[in-house]
């Protein structure tokens, strides 16, 4: 690391301003703060010290995510590592031009959203998809609003979202059954012309039969599903961390994860043989996921703590009126999305709220 550390204080200058390749600062910048962070420094007062940089934040949630990796890696074989290549290189294309028509710094962000990704999609799509809806995603979820931070929409839902309208046929055939113990799917490489051979359907597909599955086979994995959606046990192992590192707000998900319990409590009490059972509809599809990896998103979630819970609610809510009342059976992509639509709305409320009872007691 000491090579690789002189060998950018050498070649700094060059990317500076008035350097040679100025235009590439943000590139050189990006690689030099992904192996040590970033190198800026206050020369005067006042100083903050906090070791949780933006870097680190990201950091963490790629940790937390590593579980669902793995599962997905065991279960779907070695097809979800090059999705993951594609959506890094074609996203981080779109990343460091921005950056560079703009002269601003690659966002760590992206190390995120290059991750997440292909986690959200079925384990066979093909990589031309891959890369078509991770770049949709970037540009308009992101890129159009001014880049990382002024982002409306989480920028993966974004491209899965467009994934889902654009070329709906692919990704419904893409779902295939998961390797069992002892060796799963490690030893393969599912390409999507040998789906057929293992296709199957998603417990919310089958849900809409009356089928409702076996809630250790969701908890661990024996399901169909997106890659990284499969295991509810290795994404609540990350979403947990998430919360404990502070990094996930556990507000958010409390109030998505409660409102699903309750409202599709009350619908399948109400009528048992139409609505699926309340513990199925947690286990089922991208909801964990969702609740703790997407909605939980600091920059498209609302800042105050009511606002959270409230958000929260919201998504939960919308989760069980699409999935139970809608054309589509799973409701958590369009619920966060919609959820992202209300925050600065639901932050307004609140804090004009706060600062009139501010003014009142003042």
């Amino acid at each position: 690391m000491k090579l690789l550390e002189t060998l950018f204080d050498r070649t700094r200058p060059l990317f500076e301003k008035g350097g040679r390749w100025n235009r590439l600062r943000p590139l050189a910048q990006g690689a030099e703060a992904f192996f040590f962070g970033s190198n800026e420094q206050t020369h005067a007062a006042p100083h903050a010290r906090d070791p949780l940089d933006s870097k680190r934040f990201m950091m963490m949630v790629i940790i937390a995510l590593s579980p669902a990796l793995f599962a997905s890696i065991y279960f779907f074989g070695w097809r979800v590592l090059a999705m993951m290549g594609v959506s890094y290189i074609a996203g981080g294309i779109v990343e460091v031009a921005f950056a560079i028509i703009r002269k601003k710094d690659i966002h760590e962000g992206f190390f995120v959203t290059g991750f997440l990704f292909p986690l959200v999609v079925p384990p066979t799509t093909p990589l031309w998809i891959v890369a078509v809806g991770v770049v949709f995603g970037v540009l308009v979820g992101k890129e159009v609003f001014g880049g990382t931070g002024r982002n409306l929409f989480n920028p993966v839902l974004v491209g899965r979202a467009f994934l889902a309208v654009a070329y709906p046929r692919p990704l419904a055939s893409g779902f295939v059954i998961p390797g069992q113990w002892p060796w799963g799917r490690l030893t393969q490489y599912i390409a999507p012309t040998d789906v057929d051979a293992i296709s199957g359907a998603t417990p919310l597909v089958l849900g809409r039969q009356g089928e409702y599955g076996n809630l250790i086979d969701m908890l661990l994995g024996g399901i169909s599903g997106s890659a990284g959606e499969t295991s509810a046990l290795a994404i609540l192992i990350g979403g947990v961390f998430l919360c404990l590192v502070r990094v996930a707000n556990y507000r958010t998900v409390a109030g998505i994860l409660g409102s699903v319990l309750v409202f599709s409590t009350i619908l399948h009490l109400a009528d048992p043989a139409r609505f699926g059972p309340p513990l199925w509809h947690l286990f089922a599809g991208g909801l964990f996921l969702g609740a703790f990896f997407m909605a939980t998103d600091p920059v498209t979630s609302p800042a105050t703590d009511i606002g959270k819970w409230v958000y929260g609610m919201l998504i939960g809510t919308l989760v069980v009126l699409i999935r139970n009342f809608s054309g589509w059976v799973e409701g958590v992509m369009f619920a966060i999305l919609l959820g992202n639509l209300a925050s600065p709305l639901i932050d307004e409320i609140f804090i004009g709220m706060r600062i009139r009872r501010l003014q009142r007691e003042g």
